[in-house]
């Protein structure tokens, strides 16, 4: 009866933001449109060497007016080159681009003190950004900027999708990542935000320091982007917005290995139990617990004390409701031929959430090099 009440809450909340996802309006600039706001490109970066100069040519060939742009890249106490291609791709460029190195300022470290020095020295109104391995289209800015003027809103949330998914393994990333887009621009359509992916975002800086940026959560290494989408929700009703356009759609690589995957996904985990709202800990609670009932199914199972018809009812219940969601947004994404990749991620998605569920109470983990714990 349990797994019966938790799989009806379950099929609810996905069901009410596959409909609320059809209903959010495709955010389109038109061809006369000219761009008047004044853009702050922020990049937190570490260790980004391999992948900086790509998004910087990205940046360049934007068509968006360069006397409105400029780029922040704020560095991390990187070990590779990353200050060094990026100060000789400045020489060269037509950007303004602005190095800020953490190690000049005592006792910052991490992303989150990245992005709050970058705030704190930009000069644009609307503050947009993303992350140092990442590819953006040329229309990206301009998108921004028509959304911006169209609804003003405060904080604004675009789509990420992964490129380059070579493998089975990159391939089930990309499904199980997409319903994570989509369950977080959803739930901004339905008014109650609850997640956005700090790869592509943007806010007005006067905002940022409205809300006291992430005072409050110091301690948490992970989750700024989504704890300050929350104080913004929470203190401007009305002023989140998704932007859900095609050529608004950051890519990044998915991870190249079993044990990077799972330490990623354990420090996304990790800030769960740090939600202040209630309705946002309570989707977490139920999509955890919807995960975890069915894994302990399996030893009902094997155990005799689960009839084995009910074990595959319930899991196909489950992978029907989370077909038609991800129907829908991998369509968005311009990937839904991926959709089948479901099957092989469903044998392993139950026992995955559960893991790294446990894993993120614990607040530690690795992640670029360092052991993170947080406080």
């Amino acid at each position: 009866m349990l797994l019966s009440a938790t799989l009806l809450a379950y099929a609810w909340i996905i069901l009410r933001r596959r409909s609320a996802w059809q209903e959010l309006p495709v955010s389109d600039a038109p061809a006369s449109y000219i761009p008047d706001v004044r853009l702050s490109v922020i990049i937190p970066v570490r260790n980004e060497a391999e992948n900086i100069l790509l998004l910087l040519q990205d940046l360049e060939r934007q068509l968006y007016p360069k006397e409105l742009l400029e780029v922040l890249v704020v560095d991390d106490h990187s070990e590779d080159r990353t200050v060094e291609l990026v100060n000789e791709y400045k020489a060269g460029s037509t950007m303004s681009i602005r190095v800020l190195q953490l190690h000049d300022y005592p006792a910052m470290q991490l992303k989150k003190a990245a992005v709050q020095k970058g705030v704190e020295l930009a000069q644009g109104e609307l503050l947009v950004f993303t992350d140092g391995d990442c590819r953006v289209g040329p229309e990206w800015l301009r998108q921004y900027a028509y959304l911006y003027r169209l609804q003003q809103p405060y904080f604004i949330s675009g789509p990420v999708s992964f490129h380059n998914t070579a493998t089975l393994f990159e391939k089930m990333q990309l499904v199980e990542f997409s319903s994570l887009i989509g369950i977080g621009g959803a739930s901004i359509g339905l008014g109650k935000p609850n997640m956005c992916n700090g790869a592509n975002l943007a806010y007005r800086k006067d905002v940022f320091n409205s809300v006291a940026g992430f005072s409050g959560n110091e301690g948490i290494a992970s989750g700024d982007d989504e704890f300050l989408l929350h104080k913004v929700h929470e203190q401007y009703p009305g002023k989140v917005a998704f932007l859900k356009n095609p050529e608004s759609i950051v890519y990044t690589d998915a991870r190249k290995t079993l044990i990077s995957f799972v330490w990623q996904r354990v420090r996304w985990a990790s800030k769960w139990q740090s939600y202040q709202s209630l309705e946002v800990q309570l989707v977490a609670v139920a999509v955890f617990l919807v995960n975890f009932l069915l894994f302990l199914a399996i030893a009902l199972v094997i155990s005799g004390s689960m009839p084995l018809w009910i074990f595959i009812g319930a899991y196909i219940s489950k992978f029907a409701v989370d077909f038609l969601f991800l129907k829908q947004v991998l369509g968005f994404l311009g990937k839904r031929r991926y959709l089948w990749y479901m099957l092989p991620l469903q044998l392993v998605y139950v026992p995955y959430v559960v893991f790294t569920g446990a894993c993120g109470l614990l607040g530690r983990y690795r992640w670029k090099g360092r052991i993170i714990r947080n406080s």
